[in-house]
């Protein structure tokens, strides 16, 4: 089986799926490589995820690593938020196919521009260097515009 059971779940049930309505902030990342895109909605109550939704164009893998990472900041503080890894998605889903392991970056990435949005609408100082830099793969298409 290429997929696990966990991923294909994911994929066919993803939780937290949708716009969010006046969200605390907002972040999206892209992979020009693969044409996935990802843009994930916080609601922070007293520095805590109290919500969480995403809305992701791209393949099955990247839905369900959009899904399962919304489930594991859901109840974070926001901070905390920022320590999800690629590495932790994986092991998450029970494993990704090889060619499949940016979309768990992609995931993480998201998370990580959500944080940003949600430090810089609240002109919270935090460590730029654990946000991504320009010339990764990343390509944040809409820091830019305004996000809601």
């Amino acid at each position: 089986m290429l997929y696990s059971e966990k991923v294909m779940d994911h994929f066919l049930h993803p939780r937290n799926v949708g716009k969010m309505e006046n969200p605390d902030a907002v972040g999206e990342v892209g992979n020009a490589k693969c044409g996935d895109i990802m843009r994930m909605y916080l609601k922070v109550d007293n520095g805590v995820i109290t919500d969480v939704k995403f809305i992701t164009f791209g393949c099955g893998s990247a839905i369900a690593t959009s899904s399962i990472a919304t489930e594991m900041i859901k109840g974070k503080k926001i901070d905390e938020a920022l320590e999800l890894s690629n590495q932790a998605v994986v092991e998450a889903l029970g494993g990704l196919p090889s060619h499949k392991i940016h979309c768990s970056v992609l995931a993480e990435e998201a998370v990580k521009a959500a944080v940003k949005d949600y430090y810089e609408r609240n002109n919270i100082s935090y460590n730029k260097a654990k946000y991504c830099s320009n010339d990764c793969p990343c390509v944040h298409e809409f820091d830019n515009k305004p996000q809601n």
